[in-house]
C-alpha cells in the first residue's frame, strides 16, 4: 500500500470531508490530525525532523495509509510529494477571509494560548507543530492580516512549484467531481462527506475540556 493523494491544503479548508471522501474512495485510511492524535509518541518526532528539514522515511509515518491529508500534512508537502511522486496533490482551498473566520475559532487559539496542563506528549506535539508553522506563517500567525497573507502565499506556492497534471485545485464546495475525474474513479452514489464545521469542532472540544 502507498499513499496516492496528498493533501497541501492547511486546516479549515475542508480537509477533514476530504479525509472521508478519499477513504470511500480508495478503500483505506487517509492520515490526518486526527490520525496523528492517534500516534503522538510515534510520530511526533519523524514531523519535528522534516519541520527542521530533516529527512525523513515517510513510509514509516504513513504505513497503512493510502492518502494524506491536513496538517501537519500540508506543512510538508514538498518532501511528501516528492517521496511519492506518483501521487496526486489535492489543494483544498477556501478565500482568505472564509479561511480566517474558521481558523481563528478553532485550530489556531490553542496554540497560541495552549493550556499550562499539557501531557508530555501534547506538549512535543505542539513544539512540533509551532516549528512547521514558522514555515508556513514566517510572521507568526495572531494577526489577522498577516496570516491571511501566508495563507494566500502558500496556496500560490503550492500552485507555481507543482505541474499542473499533478495538482488538483479543489473547493469542499465541488464535491465528488473533481477528485474522482483527477484519479480516474467513478462518482459515488452517495452524499459527498461533510463533516468537522466550526460549530462541530467547537462542541468537539468543550468535551474535551
Amino acid at each position: 500500500m502507498t499513499v496516492k493523494v496528498i493533501g497541501a491544503g492547511l486546516g479549515r479548508t475542508g480537509t477533514m470531508s476530504l479525509k472521508l471522501a478519499l477513504e470511500a474512495l480508495l478503500g483505506g485510511p487517509c492520515y490526518h490530525m486526527t490520525e496523528l492524535f492517534e500516534h503522538l509518541e510515534e510520530h511526533t518526532p519523524l514531523w519535528h525532523a522534516a519541520a527542521r528539514g530533516e529527512t525523513v522515511d515517510w513510509d514509516k509515518v504513513f504505513s497503512g495509509y493510502v492518502a494524506a491529508v491536513d496538517e501537519p500534512v500540508s506543512t510538508q508537502w514538498q518532501s511528501i510529494s516528492a517521496y511519492y511522486p506518483d501521487a496526486l496533490v489535492i489543494l483544498s482551498m477556501r478565500d482568505p477571509d472564509s479561511w480566517w473566520k474558521s481558523a481563528s475559532s478553532t485550530i489556531l487559539p490553542i496554540k497560541q494560548n495552549p493550556p499550562a496542563d499539557l501531557s508530555p506528549a501534547r506538549r512535543a506535539w505542539l513544539d512540533m507543530v509551532l516549528e512547521c508553522y514558522t514555515h508556513v506563517y514566517p510572521e507568526g500567525f495572531s494577526d489577522e492580516g498577516k496570516a491571511k497573507a501566508a495563507y494566500s502565499a502558500h496556496v500560490e506556492k503550492v500552485k507555481a512549484d507543482l505541474p499542473p497534471e499533478r495538482l488538483l485545485i479543489w473547493d469542499v464546495t465541488q464535491g465528488w467531481e473533481p477528485i474522482c475525474s483527477a484519479l480516474d474513479l467513478p462518482v459515488p452514489d452517495i452524499d459527498f462527506p461533510k463533516s468537522n464545521s466550526t460549530e462541530e469542532f467547537l462542541a468537539r472540544r468543550a468535551k474535551n475540556v
